[in-house]
């Protein structure tokens, strides 16, 4: 007799057990699809800065315009580095235009105040000649920055390393 009445409280444990776990499971299931975080980073830089919009996503790098550059794209975290930033000017020598947009960019996405991005968007640019040479590569506020030149454009390249 003891051992039907235990048989008989162990099913409304169990049942009440798959109950909870159903429950789990829906609520799990029914919850909003979380964007990434690289994908919020494009929609607040196009809402922070005028003339940005957001074009496709490929390989963790999401393609961006402006009417300030030729070729514009925001990198995604991956092993090596934690974001990038990359920008063509559409010259030579890069334009005021141009290097407040990167300047800009630099500090929504990796959160520095914008004067220092500036700053160090201009040194790099500045360092780019005849005598550093065309290929610059130059480290500013825990960011690496690479500032390259040819004869009809410019470009930077931004990112952070993933162990900083």
């Amino acid at each position: 007799m003891i051992a039907v009445a235990d048989r008989w409280f162990r099913l409304p444990r169990c049942a009440a057990w798959l109950v909870g776990l159903a429950v789990a499971v829906m609520s799990v299931a029914n919850s909003p699809a979380r964007a990434d975080h690289c994908d919020d980073l494009a929609k607040q830089l196009k809402a922070q800065i005028g003339g940005v919009g957001i074009g496709k996503t490929a390989a963790n790098t999401i393609y961006l315009s402006h009417p300030a550059a030729k070729a514009l794209r925001l990198g995604c975290p991956s092993r090596t580095v934690k974001n990038e930033i990359y920008g063509q000017a559409p010259a030579r020598k890069p334009s005021p235009a141009f290097v407040e947009l990167i300047a800009s960019a630099a500090a929504i996405v990796f959160t520095i105040p914008k004067p220092d991005t500036l700053r160090g968007v201009k040194r790099c640019f500045g360092r780019v000649g005849l005598l550093r040479g065309n290929d610059i590569k130059t480290r500013f506020r825990r960011l690496d920055m690479r500032c390259a030149r040819t004869k009809t454009d410019s470009s930077i390249s931004i990112s952070r390393d993933s162990s900083e």
